[in-house]
This record gives C-alpha cells, structure tokens and sequence, in this order.
C-alpha cells in the first residue's frame, strides 16, 4: 500500500492508504470503514455523536473514536473518507485539506472497489432521484441484467461494489454532498432528473448547488438530461412517447420514467423490458405511497417532499381535495411563493414542527388559512376529523425531517403508523 494518493485509479485497481479516517458513522460511513478495515488498513473512525451504533464494527480491529472532532486524529492519516452528513466546512476535513490529506466521499472509495467490468449509472437531480434509481432497478432486473441498486437510496455504494458480480451494472443515487469529494468517479450513464433550489443551508448559494450536481457528468460516457436545459446529451421531457405508461402516479413520475426509459436505452436494454417495469414498478416507500383508504378518503405518505419543489409535485399529482400536512426543519428556502401558489384544491392545511412559524407567515401573506397542529400525531387526527369521502390526506412537508425525526423515513414511518391505527 502506498501512502501517496495517485491520479487515474480506477475500479478493481484502488489504492489503498496505510491509515484512514473515517468521519461520520451513518449507512455509508459504517459501510466505508468495513471496507477498509477488510482490506487491512487501520482505520480510525469517529462520528460527532457518542451514541452513534457501531456494532457491525465489532471484531475488526477499528479504532473508535466517538464524540470528537479534535484535529489530533489526523496524525499520521493518508485518507480521509467523509459520510455525506459531514460538510466541507467541518475541522476535521477542513484540516483534512490544510496538510494535503485526500479527501473522498464514500462513493468515490465505492467506485475504486467495483469489479473492473462493472459498469455504473449515476442518478442525481433535486427531486425524483430515489424513485428512477429504483425504477432503473427494476428495468434491469425485466431485461434479466445483473444489477445492483445504492447510493443514497440508503444501500451505500461501497457495499454494493462488495457484492457486484463482474458484469453487472450498478444504479447509484448520488446526492450534491456525495458528489462533493469525488475525483475519479466516471459514470458510464450519468442522469440528472431536474435542478431546483434545495440544500442552501449548506451550499449557501444555488450555484454552489448546481455546480456539486453537474459534478456528475466529469468523465461520463453518457449523459441524460432534461430537455432545454442546456447541457449537451440524450434529452428527455415528461411528454415522451414511452414503451408504456408507468404504474405510479402523476406527471413528475411520468417525467422520471421518460428519464429512466432514455438511460435505459443508453445503456442497451430493449424497450419490451422496459415496459414491462413501467407497467408493473408500484414506486417506493414515503414517495407518493398510498398508505391505505378509508371511509372513502386516501391517506398518502410522501415524506420525501423535504423540499417546496418535491411538494410541490405532491399536490399536482391529484385531482382531488387535498388535506396537507406540511411542516419540519428549514433548509433555507423562501416558502412565500410555494404558498402562493397552492391550488384551491387544499382545503385544509396542518403545521408542524420547527418551521411552522415560518409557513404560517408565508400562508398569512397569501391569506390561506391553516391550523397549527405541531407534531404528526394531532395533525393526523385533525385531518381525520376535517376529511371527507373523496379527499385525499397527503404528509409532502415542504421541508426537511431534523426537528422531530432522525431522517424522513422515520417521519414516514411515523405517519403511516398513525393512519394504520384510525378506526
């Protein structure tokens, strides 16, 4: 192993550091250091939570170092591996870089590990991003190609790479922070869906946004992209002729299957496996997911929306009174025109969480009224007791999960456990 980082690796011939840190213990930093640790590099690991569960590390020799971000656990690091959580401002990868240290993002440690005939499709865009990569899933696995499906869809990239066959193509989600530290991740079809503000909280502007998004399309072979956009590659529009028409619902998902359809194509799957996953892929957990219906109203989870644009596609996508429950950590948007823009169709509207005060003025400025009902549970109940046969109750916060939740899964989890308990 060689404690210089060269230019040029590429997957089945990754260097390795003598000794890495890894910061940040979620899915892919735990998945990071395994790899790592397996391959016999010490590993030193910390996470800024003294809580955080580390048990899969257990028996690996991993040096764990919880609750601390001190600049001392540089010492000695050839590599440091950074989860997506973790932003470039932190001390730890700001130091990182003041002594020269590589820095790299887990998908990029992912990528040096694939099997050297494996071929990747990357997935980025604001929204839409986990329902296409699961989507492409399917479609692969209709055409009967091995594939492997990870990235921020919650299966880190290093994990899949450890169980890629050699010929298999991988369908990774990659978010603006995963593609912040990449240097030699090359797509062999790279997808961008869409580009909204999101995120500002941490990138401060959109362009700093769309600058770590377009990082997808360093080295690919193919790009999709929407049409009009004005980067060269295969277009897509949600008004394509497709193979046939998907399962899921509304016109966002429409455009998601004309972009899912085009990267298929590109990567050489006929359009009969395509249709047959578009006719039968029922979408994915918290996106649009109809919980159940009773008494003749439709209770849908759509926890994902954790931002307006996402929200904002939740609501289009019914024809429908709609019941909205909308509310939880600020990521640095202006909620004003989201609110202006509800359609009559919202006949009701719930606050909850940190950002209520914040909806609540952008909902008076419009003069749309609403009920501050601060946490799921009483929103829950008083959508149950406002809704009517025919109404549609739909959780598309508008706003990301960190005030009451760990993450949006849980608060999805949260709110299909409540409607599954209505009488």
């Amino acid at each position: 192993m060689s404690g210089t980082c060269p230019d040029g690796a590429s997957p089945g011939e990754p260097w390795l550091p003598r000794r890495a840190l890894v910061v940040g213990l979620a899915r892919s930093g735990l998945a990071a250091v395994e790899a790592l640790a397996g391959r016999g590099v010490h590993v030193v690991a910390t996470d800024r939570s003294p809580d955080v569960d580390t048990g899969r590390l257990d028996g690996l020799g991993v040096e764990l170092r919880l609750g601390t971000e001190e600049e001392a656990l540089l010492e000695g690091v050839d590599l440091l591996v950074k989860s997506p959580g973790v932003a470039a401002e932190s001390p730890l990868v700001a130091g990182a870089h003041a002594r020269a240290i590589p820095v790299w993002s887990e998908v990029e440690l992912g990528y040096r590990l694939l099997p050297p005939r494996a071929r990747l499709m990357g997935v980025t865009g604001t929204n839409g991003k986990t329902t296409t990569t699961e989507l492409l899933g399917a479609i692969f696995r209709a055409a009967d190609r091995p594939v492997e499906v990870a990235g921020n869809v919650g299966r880190a990239l290093t994990d899949a790479a450890e169980a890629a066959a050699e010929d298999s193509w991988i369908v990774c989600e990659l978010s603006s922070f995963q593609l912040e530290d990449v240097h030699t991740l090359a797509c062999d079809v790279a997808v961008l869906l869409n580009l909204e503000p999101d995120h500002l909280d941490r990138h401060g502007t959109l362009d700093a946004y769309r600058a770590a998004k377009l990082r997808i399309f360093e080295r690919a072979r193919a790009r999709v992209v929407p049409r009009d956009f004005g980067v060269e590659g295969i277009e897509f529009a949600a008004d394509d002729s497709l193979p046939a028409e998907p399962l899921i619902p509304g016109r966002h998902n429409r455009e998601n299957a004309a972009a899912a359809t085009a990267a298929a194509r590109a990567a050489g799957v006929t359009d009969d496996a395509i249709a047959e996953a578009l006719r039968t892929f029922p979408g994915v957990p918290h996106r649009l997911e109809l919980v159940r219906e009773l008494h003749g109203v439709r209770w849908v989870n759509d926890s994902k929306a954790t931002n307006t644009a996402a929200a904002r596609r939740g609501v289009a996508a019914y024809d429908a009174p709609l019941r909205l429950i909308l509310g939880g950590s600020l990521k640095g948007e202006d909620l004003a025109p989201f609110a202006a823009d509800l359609p009559e169709s919202v006949r009701s509207i719930y606050l909850v969480g940190a950002a209520s005060d914040e909806l609540a003025a952008a909902l008076d400025g419009v003069a749309r009224s609403y009920v501050r009902a601060g946490d799921i549970a009483t929103a829950v109940a008083r959508a149950a007791a406002d809704a009517e046969p025919g109404d549609v109750v739909l959780l598309s916060p508008a706003t990301a999960s960190y005030d009451q939740f760990a993450n949006f899964e849980e608060r999805g989890d949260m709110f299909r456990r409540l409607v599954e308990g209505l009488s």
